[in-house]
């Protein structure tokens, strides 16, 4: 019995969306580095992902985006090969989905920008990661815990893809909006 209730136990802890989440970093088709695009070059997460602010989803960007600089710059790069195939093929380059959510789970990403909440509120200092990876747990307790307690994942509008912003660099007198995100399963189950 003793041994049964462990191994539950152990299971249950170890198998849980945190456990298995956080630090999954894949392998992607191209080694595209945050830590030089977003981090030393400072591109705004909203060039790539442009459509985050209106949408439920933020998107993996097309080819076109990559080749907006990419027709110019590191032309003959080999680590760039597939984007170029992608782009002369239309075929689309196979992006591995880092933050992924269980089908039976709703977020809409253009709700939370909206309000405030900043990228690395939930992503982790993507400027600091050559390669991306679960930085945070995602799991319904995570969740909840802010849809609880949310001021203190808020910040200006204007702020939300700055990856280095703290509170104190609020602007004086600005307070953060009054919000009052769902606690009920309907909220995030429909």
């Amino acid at each position: 019995m003793i041994a049964a209730t462990a191994v539950i136990l152990g299971v249950w802890y170890y198998a849980s969306p945190k456990n298995l989440q956080v630090g999954y970093a894949p392998v992607q088709p191209v080694p595209y580095s945050h830590k030089l695009h977003a981090g030393t070059m400072g591109m705004d997460c909203r060039y790539c992902h442009a459509n985050v602010e209106r949408s439920a989803h933020a998107m993996i960007p097309p080819t076109q985006t990559c080749m907006g600089c990419h027709s110019v710059v590191k032309t003959e790069s080999a680590r760039l090969s597939p984007v170029r195939e992608s782009w002369k093929t239309g075929e689309p380059v196979e992006w591995v989905k880092v933050h992924k959510l269980p089908e039976h789970s709703y977020f809409n990403h253009s709700v939370h920008v909206a309000v405030g909440v900043g990228c690395a509120t939930c992503h982790g200092r993507i400027d600091q990661m050559e390669v991306v990876r679960l930085d945070k747990p995602i799991a319904m307790q995570w969740c909840l815990d802010c849809h609880r307690n949310p001021t203190a994942n808020l910040r200006p509008k204007d702020q939300v893809t700055n990856m280095t912003w703290t509170p104190d660099q609020a602007p004086q007198g600005w307070k953060p909006p009054t919000v009052n995100p769902p606690v009920n399963c309907s909220g995030c189950h429909r």
